[in-house]
């Protein structure tokens, strides 16, 4: 029988954030739990973080299946790729290495690939037919392709090259900030990102995810695409939601 409640671990490059999640709403049924993310993001740093905000998170709630996301491509349980952590994770049995720290099984996923989850599940793609691509816009750019509601997992579309750039380098939220651009000069590189998307898979929706989402008037409507482009309805909040929901789905 499916678990109707878990706790889900989204694991970024600057922050680590967890609750308990409602798995027949979505909603969060605890305070989402935030800690930043150890500087330089070396394994044991990281997992010993999680390890403590575990600890907070599930207080006073029994044991619930637990799902962690995290910035990597992810197979088999190694992370195989390592976006703005340390290059110590690349090639690393990460879901091994965090089940032996907390003591108990997980489920371990791309964190971009939990978010598309989450919005199929409980959002902005749910019942939607055809090719969605949800892409989250924070510190670099991370993606996830939906057909039919069907994951298509690691796709890892924050790094195509255009105009000889790691594009994520030039469109995620944090070159926004780090060049201080206005969000007209924002939008114009998102147009070049979200075009090529366009020319590559031709989708039914785009959703734009991440923290900067909640900001979304004052860039979604700059661009001039032929797919309806929405943001997510979960926000900052869907890793969580989506780690959660998968935990409970294919429990350790």
């Amino acid at each position: 029988m499916t678990a109707t409640t878990a706790i889900g671990i989204d694991i970024g490059g600057t922050g680590i954030k967890g609750a308990v999640v409602d798995l027949s709403t979505g909603d969060l049924l605890s305070e989402r739990v935030k800690l930043p993310t150890p500087k330089g993001g070396r394994p044991q740093d990281i997992i010993e973080t999680t390890r403590t905000l575990l600890g907070t998170v599930s207080q006073g709630v029994g044991d619930l299946p637990v799902g962690i996301c995290f910035p990597a491509v992810v197979k088999n349980g190694h992370t195989m790729s390592a976006a703005n952590v340390s290059s110590k994770w690349i090639g690393l049995a990460a879901e091994a290495l965090f089940e032996k720290s907390l003591g108990l099984p997980i489920h371990f996923i791309n964190d971009a690939d939990a978010a598309g989850y989450a919005e199929a599940q409980f959002g902005a793609a749910r019942d939607v037919a055809g090719v969605v691509l949800l892409t989250t816009l924070g510190t670099g750019i991370g993606s996830a392709l939906l057909n039919d509601g069907v994951l298509v997992p690691n796709t890892e579309l924050g790094h195509l090259q255009i105009d000889g750039h790691d594009y994520e380098t030039r469109a995620a939220y944090s070159a926004k900030e780090r060049e201080n651009l206005s969000w007209d000069k924002w939008a114009s590189r998102l147009q070049k990102y979200y075009t090529t998307l366009e020319l590559l898979f031709t989708p039914d929706l785009f959703i734009v995810g991440g923290g900067v989402s909640k900001h979304h008037e004052d860039f979604l409507p700059l661009l001039r695409l032929k797919t309806r482009i929405i943001p997510a309805v979960h926000r900052n909040n869907a890793g969580i939601l989506g780690a959660a929901a998968l935990a409970a789905r294919f429990p350790g």
